[in-house]
């Protein structure tokens, strides 16, 4: 039985809509944003979070009346007719984004009205999740802190062979972060064949993610796929096949598919294929960070997970933060 068909039945109850927005200053140049839509109904809530990047798309949102008890199908179609911005949002993925923020509180609050956990539902089994910290910060002062931390990095233009030695040497790297499908966005990298081919001989068995196949940045990976994921480019089954290659490995970031079913038909696929997983973070605030750490947990619990608590987003290297890994989740809902 595919997964959807699992939940698409579940019955929910929506009797209010609100908002509640969350920000926190990580620099003077950037200030993250996050709304955490809440429905409720029946005495239980859903949330779910619109991890959109640019705070000024978060200035107006969209509050639908949703009305008497429906099928969670039935729901996430009246929702796809809901006008998500109020004109043009900033970055064409924020679409989707907010889509995920009413979809993930749909079904947050139908598992809760039901009195089951997600686990429950697909009949899967909640275990440990391992971790990765993500950083743009410095590696090193992060390894100091915790020799036992394993790191997932974005690669910059001035990284030279020096530092990628260093960093090599620590054995702590997972994954490397190519981000060459990124558009208008503070973290774009521009491909670079140099930089790929020393990634690639330097680090012979760390994730390759979201590097550019074109031209000679191509010819720098090829023989390389069993280790190349994607993450940027993936929003459905027909994104992956569309792919040149074949990866071994797949981001997932369910806030890409804007809904259910397509989210849980790439999982499916995926794992038929003998397509690795990892689960993928956006700087969540609220609870989009557990949702994560949730699909994890039921998918791809020994993947090289980029969901670390949130602790890790914010602060330097200290005592007191958690441990990978993450303890299954118990709890009911999403």
């Amino acid at each position: 039985m595919a997964l959807w068909d699992r939940l698409r039945g579940l019955e929910v109850a929506v009797e209010d809509v609100a908002t509640e927005r969350r920000s926190v200053e990580v620099s003077t140049q950037f200030t993250r944003v996050t709304t955490t839509v809440i429905l409720s109904g029946g005495g239980e809530t859903g949330r779910g979070e619109d991890v959109t990047y640019n705070a000024e798309d978060h200035e107006w949102f969209p509050t639908p009346v949703l009305g008497g008890r429906a099928t969670l199908a039935e729901l996430s179609a009246e929702l796809d007719r809901l006008r998500l911005f109020e004109g043009e949002a900033k970055m064409q993925a924020s679409s989707d984004y907010r889509r995920w923020a009413f979809e993930s509180a749909a079904l947050d609050l139908a598992l809760r009205q039901n009195e089951l956990s997600l686990g429950d539902a697909l009949g899967l089994e909640y275990r440990p999740v391992r971790f990765v910290v993500s950083t743009r910060a410095d590696a090193f002062a992060w390894l100091a802190h915790d020799p036992g931390l394993e790191l997932k990095l974005d690669p910059e233009t001035d990284w030279d062979r020096a530092l990628m030695e260093r960093l090599a040497a620590t054995d702590r790297v997972r994954v490397l972060d190519f981000k060459a499908y990124y558009r208008g966005t503070g973290v774009d990298l521009a491909p670079d064949p140099r930089l790929y081919r020393t990634a690639a001989e330097l680090f012979p068995e760390v994730v390759l993610e979201d590097a550019s196949l074109e031209g000679e940045c191509g010819a720098a990976l090829r023989g390389e796929e069993r280790r190349l994921s994607f993450d940027a480019p993936i929003h459905s089954v027909d994104d992956l096949l569309a792919l040149p290659v074949t990866p071994g490995w797949l981001n997932i970031k369910p806030s890409r598919f804007g809904t259910l079913a397509p989210l849980l038909e790439c999982i499916e696929h995926s794992r038929a294929n003998g397509i690795q997983l990892y689960g993928g973070g956006q700087f969540e605030l609220g609870v989009g960070r557990r949702h994560i750490q949730v699909l994890a947990s039921l998918f791809y619990p020994d993947g090289p997970n980029d969901v670390a608590p949130s602790d890790y987003n914010t602060g330097e290297p200290r005592p007191g933060l958690p441990q990978s890994p993450l303890p299954a989740p118990s709890a009911g809902g999403f």
